[in-house]
């Protein structure tokens, strides 16, 4: 279940807190974007860089303890080195992707999820013939209010897949669709800040919530709708 599913259906995790920790007090347009074709009982989901490391959980674990061989770039401003296997680090304003050929099981993958929950991981690799992925290997851009206006492009993510609760997940407005084209407003109303007696203002910065709500704008088989979702995470 994508973080924008998740939000919808008023649950809460981690994932959806980190997904919202660099946002500041504000409206940002056009994010989360989403273009998606079902063909008899396969879909192919193109999306924005947000649901890059969700993607890259669902086919790991479609891959589960077979391997095969990942490409792409793990984005850090940590370092990574002994952490994974890498064959080249290139680094820009102090943030580094390290990139990566190498053959890992999905069990290997979501091992690492799960120990760098804030890194971006931006793999290209596949589960089987009827589960493929493959991600931009670079850094997702990190938007300001009024910076997103223009009208996105859903080019980042790439997923093809035989599953119908992966095509559900990403237009669960409506299951046997044919063509959906999705995109989301953030408008962030208030930073949430927790009482405590941390005096480090990046930890605080860390803890401190996002309280707002998301406007998702769908047009799916020619058909336009507007939703309205509160969240505070």
């Amino acid at each position: 279940m994508n973080f924008i599913q998740k939000i919808s259906d008023k649950k809460e995790d981690n994932f959806i807190h980190l997904q919202f920790q660099k946002f500041s007090r504000g409206v940002f347009k056009n994010r989360a974007v989403i273009n998606a074709k079902k063909s008899k009982n396969f879909y192919t989901i193109n999306t924005g860089p947000e649901f890059a490391n969700e993607i890259v959980r669902v086919v790991a674990e479609k891959l589960g303890d077979r391997k095969t061989n990942v490409t792409g770039a793990i984005i850090s401003t940590s370092d990574l080195k002994g952490k994974i296997d890498f064959k080249e680090i290139k680094q820009f304003q102090g943030v580094k992707r390290y990139l990566i050929d190498t053959s890992l099981s999905g069990k290997e993958i979501i091992n690492l999820l799960d120990e760098f929950p804030k890194i971006f991981f931006a793999l290209t690799f596949d589960a089987d013939e009827n589960n493929t992925l493959k991600i931009k290997p670079k850094a997702q851009k990190s938007g300001k209010p009024g910076k997103g206006d223009e009208e996105p492009k859903a080019d980042f993510c790439k997923l093809k897949t035989d599953d119908p609760l992966i095509g559900e997940d990403f237009v669960f407005e409506k299951k046997d669709f044919k063509k959906a084209e999705i995109k989301h407003d953030f408008i962030i109303e208030k930073i949430v800040v927790p009482e405590t007696d941390e005096k480090d203002f990046a930890k605080i910065r860390e803890t401190a919530k996002r309280k707002g709500k998301i406007l998702r704008h769908s047009i799916i088989d020619e058909v336009k709708t507007t939703k309205e979702f509160e969240f505070e995470a």
